[in-house]
C-alpha cells in the first residue's frame, strides 16, 4: 500500500522529509478494523513529531493523526464498527499514523461519521474536537460554576484547529459567554462567524480588554497557544479559583503565581486514553459519535479551511509548512491517494 513515511527526523525543508514508500497492508486483529483512508487532516502534532522523533534505523516513520475513511476489515473483539461503515478518528501516537492507504487503529477511539458532512470535513474534526471536547467538559467542566467568577471562558488562539471547535463546542453545549482571542482581520471574523461573543487581542494586554467587557473576571481559561507568552495576564485576569487548561508545551511554566487565587491547572493531551489503554478509552468513540449527533443537528460545523489533492509529500510538506508558520487558521485536509 501507498503510504507517506520518513527515516530521519527534522525540517520540512528536506528533499527526504516526507517520502512515498510502498509498505505491507496491515492485518486487523482484536479490537482493531481497518480502515480505508479518504481523507486526512494535519494537527501541530504532526510537525513535532517530524522534527524531533526519528524510527528505528531502517523503518519508516508514517504520521497523521486525524483521518476519515470507510471500514474495510473488522476481526473478532472489534463489536461497534461493521464492515462498510463510515468512520473518522484520530488514532493513537504510540501507533503508525493514517497517512497511508489503509490503517488499523482500534475500534474504541472511533467514531461514525457525521452524515451531514462530507469525507473532506469529516477529516478536519476529530483530533481536534476530541481536544476540545475533554478540556472544556472533562477538565475544566464548564459546565459547573466557579463561585463569583463571571460564567465565562477566554480561549487563547480561538483561530488554530482546536479554539476553532472549542468556540463552536463551548457554545452548543454550555451557557459560558465565549471570549476569544485573534489579531488579524481574517481571524477575528472567523471566530465570530463560530460564535465567539466577544473577540480581543492576544498581541495587546489581554487582562484589561478583558476587564473592559464589564463581565467580571472569567471562571475559565483555555490556552492553546504560546501559554509561556501570555501566562502573567492570565494570572491577573482569571477568577480566584477559576480553572486553567493548556495544550501547548511551554519550555518552562512557573503556575507559583496562581497559587493566591487558587486556581486549578489542567493540562490536556487527548492521546492520553489510548497511550495507556486507560479503561475508559471507549469514551473517544463515544465522544466522537456525540459529536456527529451535534454536528447533523446543525449545531456545529467542520473547521475545515483548505484541501488539498491528492495525498502526497509535495501537499503533505506544504500542508507542514503552513501548520509551522502559526498563521493557519480552521483546518489543512488532504484527500486521496
Amino acid at each position: 500500500m501507498k503510504a507517506i513515511g520518513y527515516r530521519t527526523a527534522g525540517g520540512i525543508d528536506r528533499a527526504d522529509a516526507l517520502e512515498l514508500v510502498d509498505l505491507p497492508r496491515p492485518v486487523a486483529c482484536g479490537h482493531d478494523v481497518l480502515v480505508e483512508v479518504e481523507a486526512i487532516s494535519v494537527n501541530p502534532v504532526d510537525a513535532k513529531v517530524r522534527q524531533g522523533v526519528s524510527p528505528v534505523p531502517g523503518e519508516w516513520k508514517v504520521l497523521g493523526w486525524d483521518a476519515a475513511g470507510r471500514v474495510v476489515e473488522v476481526r473478532e473483539k472489534a463489536t461497534r464498527l461493521r464492515h462498510g461503515d463510515a468512520v473518522y478518528y484520530a488514532g493513537s501516537i504510540s501507533r503508525p499514523g493514517a497517512n497511508s492507504q489503509f490503517h488499523l487503529v482500534d475500534e474504541r477511539i472511533v467514531g461514525h461519521k457525521p452524515a451531514t458532512l462530507s469525507t473532506v470535513e469529516a477529516a478536519a474534526l476529530p483530533l481536534t474536537a476530541i481536544t476540545a471536547w475533554e478540556m472544556l467538559f472533562d477538565r475544566l467542566d464548564i459546565r459547573r460554576p466557579v463561585p463569583g467568577g463571571a460564567n465565562a471562558i477566554v480561549i487563547l488562539g480561538g483561530a488554530g484547529g482546536v479554539g476553532s471547535i472549542a468556540i463552536q463546542l463551548a457554545r452548543a453545549i454550555s451557557d459560558v459567554t465565549v471570549i476569544a482571542t485573534a489579531s488579524r482581520p481574517e481571524t477575528r471574523d472567523w471566530v465570530t462567524e463560530l460564535g465567539a461573543h466577544h473577540v480581543i487581542d492576544h498581541n495587546k494586554p489581554i487582562a484589561e480588554q478583558v476587564a473592559a467587557l464589564g463581565l467580571g473576571a472569567p471562571a475559565f481559561v483555555f490556552s492553546t497557544t504560546e501559554t509561556d507568552r501570555h501566562l502573567d495576564q492570565i494570572v491577573e485576569l482569571i477568577a480566584p479559583q477559576g480553572r486553567f487548561g493548556l495544550i501547548d508545551d511551554p519550555k518552562a511554566l512557573n503556575i507559583l503565581p496562581f497559587k493566591r487565587k487558587s486556581v486549578s491547572i489542567h493540562w490536556e493531551l487527548m492521546f492520553t486514553r489510548s497511550i495507556f489503554q486507560t479503561p475508559d478509552m471507549d469514551h473517544q468513540g463515544r465522544l466522537l459519535d456525540e459529536v456527529a449527533r451535534v454536528v447533523d443537528e446543525g449545531k456545529i460545523r467542520s473547521t475545515l479551511n483548505q484541501v488539498l489533492r491528492p495525498i502526497d509529500p509535495a501537499n503533505l510538506k506544504q500542508a507542514h509548512a503552513l501548520i509551522e508558520s502559526g498563521r493557519s487558521k480552521g483546518k489543512i485536509v488532504l484527500e486521496g491517494f
